[in-house]
């Protein structure tokens, strides 16, 4: 009898939990279906990567395998250096992760002598990723649409993705220690940012239009220095994107991404609180970075020294 009860009360909870799960999925649709309108047509193309073209691309990385993590490396066609140094240091340190590097065109355009030692750099390292828009700050969102769309068409077996600068320091190893107890679906983090309001000053780097943007504060979204998504984000980023109007400050444009499709990035912290996204600048120490997933503000030589020290003293900390 006990056991009848027992069996009877398990299959209760199954069903329970599938019509649980089935009006989730339905109430997400439905707010999709209810969201905002679409852009219009002209609007969207400035964004849309389809608009674009790959001068450099690597459709077959992923073909083979399937990534744990894949970093994102937005990085201009000029900073070669900076992509050595990652490629010596944190791009290279752990053998389930794989390092892309991703750019626009050079200043000079695609006939320059820039662009063709970045195509010969491309045959040397199989790593480079370029669309034909003008590599420069105010398309940084156009850029982070790229990386989206790529990683969904030709890398969506990895678990996660972290869109990361070259001039950052991650700790890879205590990264991938994190996300192997993470959420593999729906999933963003890194140093949250609650309070963020648009910069009316024109003399700014951050300035935004209140006609591009009337609204007097963002929703939440992560810093753009580094932040680790599931890859299931990619598609479902670049979905949303056709509900929102362009801003070039693309951190924040992920978030009103994010709140299109009802997803709450999360703050990333240790036991004590402490943020383990530093987007501040910090002098490098072994152990205190041991304990951190990134810090910010390491040119190439910085980071390759640093690195050297790190990677063989870590795991003592």
């Amino acid at each position: 009898m006990r056991k009848t009860l027992l069996w009877n009360w398990t299959k209760f909870l199954g069903v329970v939990t599938v019509l649980t799960v089935s009006a989730h999925v339905f109430l997400s649709l439905s707010k999709h279906s209810a969201g905002p309108d679409p852009l219009p047509e002209e609007e969207y193309r400035l964004i849309s990567p389809l608009t674009y073209q790959y001068l450099l691309n690597q459709p077959d990385v992923c073909r083979d395998r399937s990534p744990f993590l894949v970093l994102l490396v937005p990085v201009a066609p000029q900073e070669a250096a900076a992509r050595d140094a990652v490629r010596r240091s944190w791009g290279s340190a752990a053998r389930d992760v794989l390092t892309l590097f991703y750019a626009g065109l050079p200043p000079s355009g695609p006939q320059s002598r820039l662009q063709r030692a970045l195509v010969e750099e491309s045959k040397l390292h199989a790593d480079i990723i370029q669309m034909n828009f003008m590599d420069n700050y105010q398309n940084l969102t156009i850029k982070t649409m790229m990386m989206m769309k790529w990683t969904a068409t030709y890398c969506s077996s990895a678990s996660y993705a972290m869109k990361v600068d070259a001039d950052i320091f991650v700790n890879v190893y205590y990264l991938i220690q994190r996300l192997r107890s993470s959420p593999r679906l729906g999933f963003i983090t890194g140093s949250l940012i609650r309070d963020g309001t648009p910069r009316r000053d024109p003399q700014s780097k951050w300035y935004l239009a209140e006609e591009q943007y009337p609204e007097s504060s963002f929703p939440p979204y992560v810093s753009g220095a580094g932040y680790v998504f599931s890859t299931d984000l990619a598609s479902r980023i670049s979905w949303a994107s056709r509900f929102v109007r362009m801003i070039h400050l693309e951190d924040a444009y992920v978030g009103l991404c994010l709140r299109v499709l009802g997803v709450r990035p999360v703050y990333s912290y240790d036991l004590f609180l402490r943020n383990l996204f530093e987007i501040q600048n910090l002098a490098y120490d072994r152990c205190s970075f041991a304990r951190l997933v990134i810090a910010n503000g390491f040119p190439p030589r910085e980071l390759l020294h640093a690195w050297q020290d790190f990677a063989k003293g870590h795991a003592s900390c």
